[in-house]
């Protein structure tokens, strides 16, 4: 036996279908060279059919087309979601623009978050200064500290939260609450935060991203400025 033919004998099969694939990356027109052995190969389908590889390739690239088509089609849902929620942002944004006083701009939140935002509860909390210190000597003091980090923090939060929290936001109605979305309001002498509360357990999630609720607190923000607020 020939030294070749003993060397191409303890080639493994893996290998030698590793030099076929490489062969075929580097001849990409080899095919084209032998029209008749592309005609002839077959490939086992799922189905347990055999097919061409013409066959097998285009029925790839209707498969290629199908998930660009599914992935395009969520893009466009999500730019329609995110133009219908700037266009409710801007409904909001002039109502609070023309709100006078302190119940016009509760009653602007209330208004346009139960109707364009599917609220089932909005509760706006305030208390005197920026210092959150100052206010654990109130009358319900563990309640103002389990929100210590999160005005520390004055990012939005969303996800659910504790009874003693829901409780202190929302009252009775806190025990119907599954989620919460937490926007901070610090502004001149003014802390605060508002709560949009939802039945529904995966309105506000954790992982939602926040950037809309941090307009929305900076517009909210901007307007308490702008009217006297009761009992501050």
């Amino acid at each position: 036996m020939s030294q070749h033919a003993s060397e191409s004998d303890n080639t493994s099969l893996e290998e030698r279908e590793a030099q076929i694939a490489r062969y075929l990356t580097d001849h990409p027109n080899f095919f084209e060279r032998h029209p008749a052995l592309l005609r002839n190969l077959l490939i086992p389908h799922e189905s347990g059919a055999a097919i061409s590889l013409i066959e097998r390739q285009v029925e790839s690239l209707r498969e290629q087309v199908h998930h660009y088509k599914s992935h395009l089609e969520d893009l466009v849902d999500v730019a329609r979601e995110n133009e219908a929620l700037q266009e409710r942002m801007h409904r909001l944004t002039l109502a609070l623009i023309d709100a006078a006083s302190f119940d016009e701009v509760m009653n602007a939140l209330e208004d346009e978050l139960h109707d364009d935002f599917k609220a089932d509860a909005v509760e706006l909390r305030l208390f005197s200064n920026n210092h959150l210190e100052d206010h654990l000597l109130d009358d319900k003091p563990e309640h103002i500290a389990t929100f210590e980090q999160f005005f520390s923090d004055s990012v939005p939060i969303c996800g659910p939260l504790q009874p003693a929290q829901l409780n202190f936001i929302f009252g009775t109605e806190g025990e119907e609450i599954a989620s919460t979305a937490l926007i901070p309001l610090k502004n001149d002498g003014v802390l605060g935060l508002l709560a949009i509360g939802s039945r529904d357990p995966k309105r506000f999630a954790a992982h939602q991203g926040t950037q809309f609720l941090m307009r929305l607190g900076e517009v909210i923000g901007r307007t308490l400025q702008a009217v006297s607020l009761p009992g501050i």
